[in-house]
């Protein structure tokens, strides 16, 4: 059984959920996988660039998801196509995405953004704005907002996030009896309280419950 972590937007796989879970499975033999989900080119990044990489990286084989904001929102994404996909694990995850990101960025923002084709986004692993292209917009309309997956799932949502939320993650566990929704005393990073997360995902991740 194959374990990977998909890091969020404008992140990498340093990141330090990411390393943390990496930490956490290999006390217990489990690797880690945690595949860049911009292969190196974040500009021209889009939805159905990033499940092509989850993909390979999968390449057919049962396995675990573990995905952190957009990250949680491809995991869906993907474990709704693919069988192989035994059991999630998602953080925040960034539900309704293609909609929700051009319309909270304002419209004159947004329009600017569809008519330069590029929109400066401040990118966490490199620490400074690095340019998007609109592609990952019109990409991202194919895609469902809330994939119906039916895999078994574990939601974490701090009920203080400001990016993507907790309603999103509330609405999607009431009609998805597959899901264990916890929501949390956190933010959107959830960075407090991943010993918390850990302690009810743990055995759960392992295939132990």
């Amino acid at each position: 059984m194959r374990h990977l972590y998909l890091h969020g937007f404008a992140s990498s796989p340093a990141s330090a959920k990411a390393r943390f879970f990496e930490q956490r499975l290999r006390e217990r033999g489990i690797p880690l996988e945690i595949p860049d989900l911009a292969q190196g080119d974040f500009e021209h990044l889009t939805l159905s660039s990033q499940l092509a990489v989850i993909d390979r990286a999968t390449a057919g084989q049962e396995c675990v998801l573990i995905g952190s904001s957009l990250g949680g929102y491809l995991a869906a994404l993907y474990a709704a196509q693919h069988p192989h996909v035994t059991r999630l694990l998602l953080l925040a995850p960034a539900f309704c995405f293609p909609s929700r990101f051009p319309a909270e960025l304002g419209k004159e923002t947004a329009e600017n953004w569809r008519r330069t084709g590029l929109l400066p986004v401040f990118h966490y692993a490199h620490g400074e704005p690095r340019n998007l292209s609109y592609a990952i917009v019109e990409d991202g309309r194919q895609y469902d907002d809330f994939p119906d997956f039916t895999q078994p799932a574990i939601l974490a949502h701090g009920l203080h996030d400001s990016v993507v939320p907790p309603s999103l993650s509330r609405e999607y566990s009431v009609s998805h009896p597959n899901v264990r929704l916890h929501l949390l005393d956190s933010d959107h990073q959830l960075t407090n309280v991943l010993d918390q997360i850990w302690q009810f995902s743990g055995p759960f991740l392992e295939g132990k419950a």
